[in-house]
């Protein structure tokens, strides 16, 4: 996201907040929100989106809204907003952020307890006050101490995809250095841990050009303060709080360095252990023969695997999971690959709360090299998502019909889709007599996350028109931890039904155990990226990753099949399940 799109998005987000503590009108402080959702999501840069007059024609930002940009633009300030801040104290305005409390729980304690700091609302969670409170009780309590565990998680460790992010715009920028060979992310970002801790950034170079990586390195305009800046290594810690490390080797070392800086610890300890019975040692410097000291390679990931004996496992896996003892046989599995993809499932666009046309997400997936794509707006009982009921639908549809009349030609399809609530009772938000017009279904949970939903995702599995879970578990990064689950009976169903289950890129709901499982087992699964704009598509490569570290192979993974490998999905369910 372009920086000053970011800055803005947290300001009328914030402002929002601020809103909605003091009490203010429900169309102000939704207002606000639909703008902060709308710069944070669009994917041009909101300097240019003024300076060429675009910015009054996207839906929701009226004159009061241009003039606030406006402001911010000139000056990289709000007055509105600087005068809102000094009506809530600064501590209760950063406790917003945390799931489970909220404006409106800070307003009660505000004005009941008296709480005025972060310690007064600590302090009345830990002896008892905030929970006699009306409207409290000891459930919300529990619900407000796990918020605050998740907030203090996330702001020690880095959500996969905020790190991904930010790794992929500092790789951009350190890639304008002509003193640089190889770069690439280490660390458990590589292995695409699901919460990453520092970012670390490896750099192959000759060791007279060092100097000069590291100054581009530090100069980077996002750096609050360089930590350490040497000849091997610079630590910075970014505007954002996350810190960030870049180490520098010589192109000879190159392979060894990534392979010691990727780990886990648990899988080099092994690896170490190999070596040292070949009368070898191992190190971020190369393979060396113990007897000699003469480095026997280095270069590359394949030539240190090699050197030792075994097949290199793609980083994603190299958590001592088995994946030794297979790479020793030579018997790895041969994942699902980004260049596997041929298209995506969910995505929203406009018509609902996607900050993207419908136009703009087809020409932007279709530049990507897909073969079709599922768009997938929300249903009607999504309200604040600006659902779409039975007749906005079969609007959407001519408009689909009219895009396929001009790409269909080149090879690629929009299917017709959507996001269907699963209601509490198990049942789907849109009548059987619509679903059956649509090309593709993801149904999903988005109400009750305290409870078991296994059941609720069970029957909605048994109508013949859904063909995805969508974030099966409920997860949500930052947010919460999910609700209660029998995955092994979910597995069960969506096999027998033929029905997939969603790895969905953001959320990150679905652990490497359970994919492992899906793929020995054979349940289909569908990578997703849930894009809510054309910015989030990129994140596609991330979630093939996410699927690499369960131990995804291609013949499990809907995305790979064409066209009418989709069709034919479809239409295997349809048949089977109205059979019944």
């Amino acid at each position: 996201m372009h920086k000053k799109n970011r800055e803005l998005a947290k300001i009328f987000e914030r402002m929002a907040d601020i809103l909605e503590f003091l009490g203010d009108s429900k169309f102000r402080i939704n207002t606000y929100r639909r703008v902060a959702d709308l710069i944070g999501e669009v994917a041009e840069d909101i300097e240019e989106l003024y300076s060429s007059g675009k910015l009054q024609a996207l839906p929701g930002i009226g004159e009061s809204t241009v003039k606030k940009i406006e402001e911010y633009l000139k000056s990289g300030k709000v007055s509105k907003y600087e005068e809102l801040r000094k009506k809530v104290p600064e501590d209760l305005i950063e406790l917003m952020d945390v799931p489970g409390i909220g404006p409106k729980t800070l307003r009660i304690a505000y004005d009941k307890l008296k709480v005025r700091s972060k310690e007064d609302f600590l302090r009345a969670l830990q002896d008892g006050s905030l929970e006699i409170l009306p409207g409290f009780g000891p459930k919300k309590v529990q619900n407000i101490i796990k918020g605050l565990e998740l907030w203090k998680s996330a702001r020690e460790r880095i959500p996969l995809v905020e790190a991904y992010t930010i790794a992929q715009d500092l790789l951009e920028y350190m890639n304008e250095c002509d003193s640089l060979e190889e770069i690439s992310v280490a660390g458990s970002l590589r292995r695409v841990k699901e919460t990453i801790g520092d970012i670390d950034i490896l750099v192959s170079a000759p060791k007279e050009r060092w100097g000069e990586v590291h100054n581009h390195f530090t100069e980077w305009e996002e750096i609050e303060r360089v930590l350490a800046k040497g000849e091997t290594k610079s630590s910075i810690i970014l505007k954002n709080g996350r810190q960030v490390d870049l180490r520098t080797v010589e192109p000879e070392s190159w392979g060894a360095a990534l392979q010691y800086f990727t780990g886990s610890k648990e899988h080099n300890v092994r690896i170490r252990d190999i070596a040292k019975e070949k009368g070898l040692k191992v190190n971020e410097y190369g393979v060396f023969r113990v007897s000699d000291n003469v480095m026997i390679a280095g270069r590359t990931e394949e030539e240190v695997y090699g050197a030792i004996g075994l097949q290199c496992p793609p980083p994603e896996i190299r958590e001592n999971w088995g994946e030794i003892e297979l790479a020793i046989e030579h018997r790895l599995p041969e994942l699902v690959d980004h260049s596997d993809i041929k298209g995506d499932f969910h995505m929203h666009t406009n018509w609902s709360d996607g900050a993207a046309s419908l136009e703009e997400m087809v020409k932007t997936c279709y530049e990507l090299g897909y073969q079709y794509i599922v768009i997938g707006d929300h249903s009607q009982s999504q309200r604040q998502a600006n659902g779409l009921d039975p007749s906005r639908y079969e609007q959407q549809w001519k408009e689909i019909d009219n895009l396929n009349s001009i790409y269909n030609s080149r090879g690629f399809h929009i299917l017709k889709g959507c996001e269907v609530d699963i209601l509490p009772d198990g049942s789907l938000d849109l009548p059987d007599s619509l679903l059956e017009g649509f090309d593709f279904v993801v149904a999903s949970i988005h109400s009750r996350f305290n409870q078991d939903n296994t059941e609720r995702i069970l029957k909605a599995m048994e109508s013949p028109y859904v063909n995805l879970i969508g974030h099966p578990s409920g997860k949500s990064p930052g947010q919460r931890e999910g609700y209660p689950l029998d995955m092994h009976k979910i597995m069960e169903q969506a096999k027998e039904t033929g029905t997939a289950l969603e790895i969905n890129t953001y959320r990150v709901d679905i652990p490497p155990e359970w994919i492992r499982l899906c793929t020995e087992k054979g349940v289909k699964m569908a990578i997703v990226t849930d894009a809510h704009s054309v910015l989030h598509l990129k994140y596609m490569k991330l979630g093939v990753g996410i699927a690499r570290r369960g131990w995804a192979t291609k013949d499990v993974i809907l995305n790979t099949e064409s066209i009418e490998g989709i069709r034919k999905f479809v239409a295997t369910k349809r048949k089977l399940l109205t059979k019944r």
